[in-house]
C-alpha cells in the first residue's frame, strides 16, 4: 500500500466532508453533521483559515484525513486540537491512522505548542486502544459542554447592568 500525507487542499472538501459523515455514522449522530462545504472551504482555505487538515492519499483518492485548529489553554499556552481522525473503514487497520496522526504529532511538537488534545468516545474501544499505544492520557474527569447555534439564538441575555 502507497501512502502519501499531505496538506489537505481546498479540492478535497467534498472528499473531507464524506470522510466526516462516515465518522457521524459510526458515532451513530449521522444527523448531527449540518457543515456545508462551502463553509468548510471557507473556514479552513479562505482568507482567514480557522483550521488545518492533513488527508492520507492512496490509488489517487483521499482515503483518511487529520482535522486540527488551534486552542488555548490559560494554564499551558497554545494546544494544538485534533477534531477529528477519520480513515475511510475499508482502508482500517494497514497503519493509514498511524500516519496521520503521527503527522499531527509532528505538526504540535514542531510548532512548539504546548500540548495536543482530542476527545475520543468512552465505548470506541478501537479508537481508545490506538491512542494508547501512543502513550496517551485519557482523562475521566471532565464533561463536555456546549450550546447549539440554536439554543445561542434563543437566549435571551440578561439586561446590561447600569452604571
Amino acid at each position: 500500500m502507497s501512502v502519501t500525507i499531505r496538506p489537505a487542499t481546498s479540492d478535497d472538501v467534498p472528499r473531507i466532508l464524506q470522510l466526516v459523515k462516515e465518522l457521524a455514522t459510526y458515532e451513530r449522530a449521522p444527523h448531527e453533521v449540518t457543515v456545508t462545504e462551502d463553509e468548510m472551504r471557507r473556514d479552513g482555505f479562505g482568507p482567514d483559515p480557522v483550521y488545518s487538515c492533513v488527508v492520507a492519499e492512496s490509488d489517487g483518492m483521499v482515503r483518511g484525513m487529520a482535522l486540527c485548529y488551534i486552542r488555548y489553554s490559560t494554564w499551558k499556552g497554545r494546544c494544538l486540537y485534533l477534531e477529528d481522525l477519520v480513515v475511510e473503514e475499508a482502508w482500517r487497520g494497514q497503519g493509514m491512522g498511524s500516519l496521520l496522526f503521527e503527522a499531527v504529532i509532528r505538526q504540535a511538537r514542531d510548532g512548539e505548542y504546548a500540548s495536543l488534545v482530542w476527545q475520543v468516545l468512552d465505548w470506541n474501544e478501537p479508537a481508545l486502544n490506538f491512542y494508547k499505544k501512543y502513550g496517551a492520557q485519557l482523562d475521566p474527569e471532565w464533561v463536555n459542554g456546549k450550546l447549539t447555534r440554536q439554543q445561542m439564538a434563543a437566549w435571551a441575555p440578561r439586561p446590561e447592568p447600569t452604571k
